[in-house]
C-alpha cells in the first residue's frame, strides 16, 4: 500500500538519526501492564498491555492421549487467532502463517524452558491411559506492534494463575469445578524482540516501525537469565559479536517484562 510506503519512509528516515517517533530510545518498551484472571470460566486468563498491543491469553486443561514418544507427560497445545477486528489486515478464516508461527515461537519458549511440569500433569490418568492436556489460546485483542512479546507475556501471566482440575479417572472427566491446586510451573519465560531498521535495532517496534523494518529477533529468555529460544526472520545480517551484544540485551530487558507478571 502507498500510504505504508510512505510511513515506512519515514520511520527510516528518522532512524537515520536514531530516532524513533514516539520520542522512546533505542531499548525502551512502551508501558507494560498485565491483568490476571480477567475470564471465568477458562483454567487461566491473563491480558498483556504493551502500549496500545492487547493480547488475551487464555488456559484450559482437558484430558487426551499422550505422545506417543512421552507416555507418561502432560501435552502443551498453542494456538493464536488474529481476528479481524484487531488490525486492518488481519482477515477472517483458518490460521495463517503469521498466527502460525507467532503459536509456535510461544511454543517453542515454554518448551525449550520447561516452563510447564508436564511429568507432573502426566501421572494422573484416566481409566483409558488418557493425560491432563494445556490447551494455551492467544487472541490478539488490538494490533500496534509487538506481538510477539505480547503474547509471550499473557501467556505467561495466564499460566502463572492457571488452576489445575480434579479428574474423575472413572468416568474420563474433569471436575471443573474442583482443583487440585495452581499450576506448577518450573520457570518463567518470556521473549524480548529486536526489529532492524536502517543499522538500527530497536525492541518493541510499533505497527508501523515493523513495516519499516528489514529483519526481526526474538529471544526467549527466564526469569534465571537463561537463553532457551530463538528466531530470525528477514533479509538483514548478524555476526557473532552483534547476536551476543543482543542477547545479553535481551536478558536485562527481560527482567522487567517477568516482574510485570
Amino acid at each position: 500500500m502507498i500510504i505504508d510506503q510512505v510511513r515506512a519512509n519515514f520511520i527510516k528516515e528518522m532512524m537515520k538519526k536514531s530516532k524513533r517517533p514516539d520520542n522512546r530510545s533505542l531499548l525502551e518498551y512502551r508501558p507494560v501492564k498485565v491483568e490476571k484472571n480477567v475470564l471465568e470460566n477458562p483454567e487461566g486468563s491473563a491480558i498483556a498491555h504493551i502500549g496500545s498491543t492487547k493480547v488475551l491469553a487464555t488456559v484450559k486443561f482437558d484430558l487426551m492421549a499422550p505422545f506417543s514418544d512421552r507416555p507418561d507427560e502432560g501435552v502443551l497445545m498453542v494456538g493464536a487467532e488474529f481476528p479481524p477486528l484487531a488490525h486492518p489486515d488481519f482477515e477472517s478464516g483458518p490460521p495463517n502463517e503469521t498466527s502460525i508461527e507467532l503459536a509456535r515461537v510461544v511454543d517453542r519458549g515454554l518448551r525449550s524452558a520447561e516452563a510447564i511440569d508436564l511429568k507432573e500433569l502426566g501421572k494422573v490418568k484416566d481409566k483409558d491411559g488418557k493425560v491432563l492436556g494445556v490447551f494455551l489460546d492467544i487472541y490478539v485483542m488490538d494490533h500496534n506492534g509487538d506481538l510477539t512479546d505480547a503474547s509471550a507475556l499473557a501467556c505467561l501471566a495466564a499460566l502463572s494463575c492457571a488452576k489445575v482440575p480434579k479428574v474423575d479417572v472413572e468416568n474420563s472427566k474433569l471436575l471443573r469445578n474442583d482443583f487440585v491446586g495452581p499450576l506448577k510451573l518450573n520457570r518463567s519465560v518470556v521473549t524480548v524482540t529486536f526489529n532492524h531498521i536502517e543499522g538500527n535495532f530497536i525492541v518493541d517496534a510499533t505497527d508501523e516501525e515493523e513495516i519499516a523494518s528489514d529483519g526481526q529477533l526474538t529471544f526467549g529468555v527466564t526469569d534465571d537469565g537463561l537463553l532457551c529460544a530463538g528466531q530470525k526472520s528477514g533479509s538483514m545480517g548478524l555476526t557473532k559479536e552483534k547476536m551476543v551484544e543482543l542477547s545479553r540485551i535481551a536478558i536485562e530487558q527481560s527482567k522487567a517484562l517477568i516482574n510485570s507478571v
